[in-house]
């Protein structure tokens, strides 16, 4: 049965797995969002009141 050696079927896993963990994750890591998120203040603003009549 051919399938049970591993020579050929490692070397393919190992260099698949190369590829992977080198060529992918500079790509992903260099990805840039759209929309930075801002800084806001350390002082949270403070919330109204609700000017509601209660009928």
């Amino acid at each position: 049965m051919p399938q049970l050696n591993p020579a050929p079927w490692f070397l393919i896993l190992f260099l698949s797995w190369l590829t992977f963990l080198i060529v992918i994750p500079p790509k992903i890591l260099a990805h840039q969002f759209a929309n930075e998120p801002t800084v806001m203040g350390a002082e949270k603003p403070k919330p109204e009141s609700w000017n509601w009549p209660w009928y």
